[in-house]
């Protein structure tokens, strides 16, 4: 009869856990959707108290650490901060379930975001990572739209660099991976087909056409951006540089 009590009395308390921490989820998806992770990224993290391996979270936890993050430009010390932060967050995912689309795609992301910070053979490394993620994030989910886009941005990063860089790198690290812009434009139409609606995609897509020589795409992308709904915290800005390019290119 005790035994029996205790089971009943560990099985509502794990319900009423579940049934908490959902709420923390709605409430953070709710804080994300009215643009201010910050609040979001509070109650990710409070629900992760009551649920730690609950891989959703961990992959909202670790995203919203690098999207963050890279609002801090003149803060190194925050951007640090929480891109150290995404980093344990994106471990704890790939270690949850090596295999997951998302937790491939935050590590992706957090690899990308830092690689800047980094100098020599660690950055050339990370340059790879990011590939590798970018990839296995696709393999897993083949209409992972943001595992899409950091591909395409891979490849336009590897695609304009100068022949001094990339003569350097060889010499000192060895063959880069090839990438052109057209890979990179492939990896951002893949990801606009998967997801019409992400701002950030369209103003890098329209750079790639852009630097590409294709002009007239590159400024119907960005006027066709300019009329779509803000998502997150990151588009007002993202419409913003892209105005200012439309004014630039004309």
């Amino acid at each position: 009869m005790k035994i029996f009590l205790l089971f009943i009395t560990l099985f509502f308390s794990l319900t009423l856990c579940a049934q908490d921490a959902n709420v923390l989820i709605k409430q953070a998806e709710q804080f994300e959707a009215s643009m201010n992770d910050e609040q979001a990224i509070v109650k990710y993290k409070e629900a992760l108290k009551l649920q730690p391996g609950n891989l959703y979270i961990v992959c909202k936890c670790s995203e919203l650490c690098s999207r963050i993050g890279g609002r801090f430009k003149t803060d190194k010390m925050k951007m640090t901060d929480y891109y150290t932060a995404a980093k344990v967050y994106a471990d704890r995912a790939i270690m949850l379930d090596p295999k997951s689309s998302e937790a491939n795609f935050v590590m992706a992301m957090v690899i990308g975001r830092t690689a800047m910070q980094k100098a020599g053979k660690e950055k050339l490394n990370s340059v790879r990572d990011i590939k590798k993620y970018a990839e296995l994030a696709i393999r897993y989910d083949p209409n992972n739209f943001k595992a899409w886009h950091i591909l395409g941005k891979w490849f336009y990063e590897i695609s304009i660099l100068n022949f001094f860089e990339r003569a350097t790198a060889q010499i000192l690290y060895g063959t880069l991976p090839k990438a052109s812009i057209n890979d990179a434009i492939s990896a951002f139409e893949k990801s606009k087909e998967l997801n019409p609606a992400m701002l950030l995609n369209y103003l890098e897509l329209a750079k790639a056409y852009k630097k590409n020589s294709e002009d007239s795409k590159a400024e119907l992308l960005l006027k066709a951006m300019l009329r779509l709904p803000l998502k997150n915290e990151d588009d007002p800005r993202i419409i913003a540089e892209g105005t200012a390019l439309l004014k630039k290119w004309n």
